[in-house]
């Protein structure tokens, strides 16, 4: 195992893989670190500053009481196959990133947060791709190369209806030597909504509230909202109970806020209409009420 603080090396126990990371912001950074660091061979796909910045610096990884350096490969473009593809851009650079993807990877695994996004990327991409969502993970990028994690862990959930058993296991399998938990889920609507229901209240309240999770749990719109998640849930197939929600919204630090609720405070773009605004298109689509939260998205596009 590599030292802590010091450069890679090469874990000799790894059954090495090569996989690809599409956007290096604070999931794909950790992720990548952390893959590094068990002997992956790693591709760093981002913008030329970011991809530069690395190739300088390498990649830093702030967790744990630990300062994690590794030189993964960075690069503008994907021009070769991968193993794994984790897609882990915020949805406004949805498109365009997916333009630096040339060669077609075995198992396209996007991060997302949102409903919206696998259909767009399974356009591109082709029919290799996985729902997943990662969670229990709070984090956020320090500088272009530099991430700091807040969490101790990191939980990823996948399921696909066109890729194997075995093509999610052998994609599990690469997380899993990096320290990552990773469960396969029953459906890609299963994965996809359990992390919605709760998500998009949360984004909604704390962006239009500018206030975190601790001073909100007594806010009767997020209770409203999570409600009128839930119900869009069950009505899409996915059936979720609130009071699971709740238990843990409940376990979350009360200082905990949303990357949603910092990009609208910066005026930033934000993920907002592909968390909050996709469960209200699915409440009208499927004919459940979302009043709450299409009031909380009405008020956050006024800010």
């Amino acid at each position: 195992m590599t030292v802590p603080g010091t450069d890679t090396g090469t874990d000799t126990g790894t059954d090495t893989r090569v996989v690809g990371v599409l956007g290096v912001g604070a999931v794909g950074g950790a992720l990548a670190v952390r893959l590094s660091l068990a002997g992956h061979r790693v591709i760093c796909l981002a913008r030329v500053e970011t991809a530069a910045a690395i190739a300088r610096e390498g990649l830093v990884l702030e967790w744990a009481g630990q300062t994690l350096r590794v030189r993964p490969e960075a690069a503008e473009r994907l021009a070769e196959p991968v193993d794994l593809l984790l897609v882990a851009v915020k949805a406004p650079d949805l498109d365009a990133a997916l333009d630096r993807v040339e060669s077609p990877p075995t198992v396209v695994l996007p991060l997302l947060n949102g409903l919206e996004h696998v259909e767009v990327i399974r356009a591109r991409l082709g029919r290799r791709v996985a729902a997943g969502s990662i969670g229990r993970f709070e984090a956020y990028r320090d500088g272009p190369a530099r991430i700091v994690q807040t969490t101790e862990s990191a939980v990823v959930t996948m399921a696909s209806a066109d890729l194997s058993r075995d093509d999610l296991e052998r994609a599990a399998a690469i997380l899993e030597s990096a320290g990552i938990e990773v469960r396969i889920g029953e459906s890609e609507k299963a994965v996809l909504w359990e992390k919605a229901a709760r998500l998009a209240p949360l984004a909604a309240l704390t962006a239009a509230a500018q206030r975190p999770v601790g001073e909100l749990r007594d806010d009767p719109a997020l209770r409203a909202a999570v409600e009128e998640a839930s119900a869009v849930a069950a009505a899409n197939g996915a059936p979720t109970a609130p009071a699971a929600q709740w238990a843990i919204i409940d376990a979350m630090a009360g200082s905990l806020t949303t990357s949603t609720a910092r990009d609208v405070a910066a005026g930033r773009p934000s993920e907002l209409d592909a968390i909050v605004g996709a469960v209200v298109r699915a409440g009208r689509r499927l004919g459940v009420p979302c009043p709450t939260l299409e009031e909380l998205l009405e008020r956050c596009r006024a800010q």
